[in-house]
């Protein structure tokens, strides 16, 4: 199939000009995430991210989560520590992760260290999941093979019989959260003419307080 003639043609006349910007990275994520949300239908994830990792074979595998909460320390998910993400991160904490707003025509990308959140962070957000949720962490064992959707399903059914009388549901031990502390995010704005802006946000390691400002050609 031919896709040559697939395009879009931006018309944004919202400019990234360095002297508006925020000078921390982190606010112009906020603001650009709030406006995303605003524009957005109720159904819409608009926390939904790629993240990217390295496997054992040395290549390159994105799949997508959900950012579950962000601040100036860093962007948190949630998944299986023994998920094929999870073993990479183990392996490779260095992780990129990025958004695409297609309300806005926007896109944003961080690169950064990835660690794991203390037990306590982990046990707060999930105890506050649904309760199939929770049952759903306890009955896929995330990347592994498995025989059929049967024997997903009946998985779900035995675990849920199991804690038919608990009122809580711990968390399982091999299921926690994460957090990306970013040293680079990339803020992208379609414009006409594919004339986009591009400007990027690179922390200084010496320091790892401030942050430089530079302008890419798109």
């Amino acid at each position: 199939m031919d896709l040559s003639n697939y395009r879009k043609n931006y018309e944004s006349t919202k400019y990234l000009i360095e002297k508006n910007i925020p000078k921390i990275p982190i606010d112009l994520f906020h603001s650009w995430f709030q406006e995303e949300k605003q524009m957005s239908s109720n159904d819409k994830e608009v926390n939904a991210m790629s993240i990217s990792t390295i496997g054992k074979d040395g290549a390159p595998e994105t799949r997508i989560v959900l950012l579950k909460q962000y601040s100036e320390q860093g962007f948190i998910f949630y998944t299986n520590y023994l998920s094929a993400k999870g073993l990479a991160i183990r392996n490779n904490p260095m992780t990129c992760i990025s958004f695409y707003f297609t309300n806005t025509d926007r896109q944003i990308l961080i690169k950064g260290k990835t660690f794991k959140l203390n037990i306590k962070q982990s046990d707060r957000y999930f105890n506050e999941r649904p309760r199939e949720h929770q049952i759903g962490s306890w009955a896929s064992k995330q990347s592994k093979i498995i025989s059929s959707k049967e024997y997903l399903l009946d998985k779900y059914k035995k675990w849920k019989m199991f804690f038919k009388t608990c009122r809580i549901i711990k968390r399982p031990f091999d299921w926690g959260g994460y957090i990306v502390k970013p040293y680079k995010m990339e803020f992208w704005q379609g414009q006409p003419y594919r004339l986009h802006d591009r400007l990027v946000y690179y922390l200084e390691l010496e320091t790892d307080k401030k942050w430089n400002l530079f302008r890419l050609s798109p």
